[in-house]
């Protein structure tokens, strides 16, 4: 079949309805032997040193897959997906635009579901009937969720990986509902570990490799990933139009804030890490997490793959230092 790139989170159901293969840029990119060659590839072709390392990351892993068709979110994600759009046109890929409303409104994303469905000429029930089997496998993400932070039994870094693959599916709902289930029969068995720390990931999914692992070194577990769980879509909806505007991630920071209060009281989180990218707008947002979310946040950057540095250690390990002795305290 057909492989179709995208950039972001966007419908799938409209692609897989349309018979073609959805493929997330991003974890092409991320998951690529080659992934710090992607970025030095688009450097070389032009891209300045300053532009976002997940954007030069696509552009290059779209043009060494030779994915010839690019669905890109061109309202409600990164500003330089519009020059992406242009640069990848100049290769020779087709691309489509997909808008996020921003105003949330119902009829405006109705319009911008079926805008995508006539560029794939499909009928958009056809795409209803995919969500409702896209849900299937959705709803093991949750349960794999729950386990994280409730059961003890799944490792941080295992539930970032899982939910970040519900962008696409690994390209094959199928086989990933089948191994959603090995998985979830696996860990099933699992004897449960609780940290001592529990600590909430929000921002754009890391490009820094190691992070989770070294917080589980330091007594400390990641049991909430916000956006990768907004991938999931945990809100659910009635349709593709009510499923979309109730996904927090491409719309202002009010719903976010919102959702991530509720999970910090739910999974009973003592901290969060904020990651940012570098040369990327959404690092502002850092300012308003910090005035409405109520508890120790640490901030860090990374700007290409590579393992957690130095630096980046120090400031993990004492951040959760500084929560232990906070919980020692009230003992």
């Amino acid at each position: 079949m057909d492989r179709v790139g995208i950039t972001t989170t966007i419908p799938a159901e409209i692609i897989f309805a349309a018979n073609k293969t959805v493929v997330d840029l991003n974890n092409l990119f991320i998951t690529g032997l080659g992934s710090s060659g992607y970025i030095e590839e688009a450097e070389v072709d032009g891209f300045p040193r300053t532009t976002c390392g997940w954007i030069k990351g696509m552009y290059s892993a779209c043009l060494d897959h030779g994915i010839q068709t690019v669905v890109a979110v061109t309202q409600g994600d990164c500003s330089n997906t519009h020059s992406l759009m242009e640069i990848l046109k100049s290769k020779g890929v087709e691309t489509a635009p997909f808008d996020y409303p921003l105003s949330r409104d119902i009829k405006m994303m109705k319009a911008s579901l079926l805008r995508l469905a006539n560029f794939f000429e499909i009928n958009i029930d056809k795409a209803e009937h995919w969500r409702e089997k896209l849900n299937i496998a959705r709803e093991k993400l949750w349960r794999i969720d729950k386990m994280t932070w409730k059961d003890g039994v799944v490792s941080g870094f295992e539930n970032h990986l899982l939910q970040v693959s519900a962008s696409d599916f690994e390209s094959d709902p199928d086989a990933f509902e089948k191994k959603l289930d090995s998985f979830i029969e696996e860990a099933s068995l699992r004897k449960p570990i609780h940290f001592p720390v529990r600590l909430g990931m929000i921002g754009v999914p890391t490009i820094i490799e190691g992070l989770y692992e070294f917080a589980e070194q330091h007594q400390a577990r990641f049991l909430f990933n916000e956006t990768q769980r907004q991938f999931t879509m945990p809100n659910g909806g009635s349709n593709l139009a009510e499923q979309y505007l109730r996904y927090t991630y491409p719309y202002d920071i009010c719903p976010r804030i919102t959702d991530i209060n509720e999970q910090v009281k739910l999974r009973q989180l003592d901290g969060i890490v904020h990651y940012v990218q570098s040369f990327c707008h959404m690092q502002m947002e850092d300012l308003l997490f910090r005035e409405r979310l109520d508890m120790p946040i640490l901030t860090i950057e990374g700007d290409t793959p590579g393992p957690i540095d130095a630096r980046t250690k120090i400031r993990m390990e004492s951040f959760i230092q500084m929560i232990q002795q906070q919980k020692a305290a009230l003992v």
